[in-house]
């Protein structure tokens, strides 16, 4: 139990078990996911819009930043920025899951109702990479807030 808290220590984890979750949860999802793009490129290829450049570039970069924004948000120091780095390449690769949406017949074996429903899901990403900016994740802004 004592190295549990150590690492929580070392992490300066928020202190209730939902917000360590959200943060965890938000750096395992990247983490995952920005690896994919290197394991599976095929799939991230596949839904660049077609007028978007550099296709193979835009999938490793951003693949690399999801890595990166995944690991950064577990370091203290780093949380806030990489937070507003995670909701910044959200909204950079939300075209092609608009893409997605409005070409349903380039994604046969995806049904189009969750083509939509990853549209609306990627607002709730872009609240969750936000949530983590926030003072209740970086006890630095909690230490000069109380200062206030």
């Amino acid at each position: 139990m004592a190295t549990i808290s150590n690492f929580s220590a070392a992490l300066q984890l928020p202190a209730s078990w939902w917000k360590k979750l959200v943060l965890l949860g938000l750096a395992a999802f990247f983490i995952n996911v920005g690896v994919d793009h290197f394991v599976n490129p095929d799939f991230y290829l596949s839904i660049m819009p077609p007028a978007f450049p550099l296709h193979a570039e835009a999938v490793y970069i951003s693949g690399f930043f999801e890595v990166l924004g995944g690991i950064c948000v577990l370091i203290p120091r780093l949380r806030k920025i990489a937070g507003w780095g995670l909701v910044a390449l959200l909204v950079a690769v939300y075209p092609a899951n608009i893409y997605m949406a409005i070409t349903p017949e380039a994604f046969p074996d995806i049904p189009v109702v969750l083509l939509y429903v990853r549209l609306a899901f990627q607002f709730l990403f872009f609240y969750w990479a936000y949530s983590v900016t926030r003072p209740a994740y970086n006890l630095d802004d909690q230490k000069s807030n109380f200062g206030h």
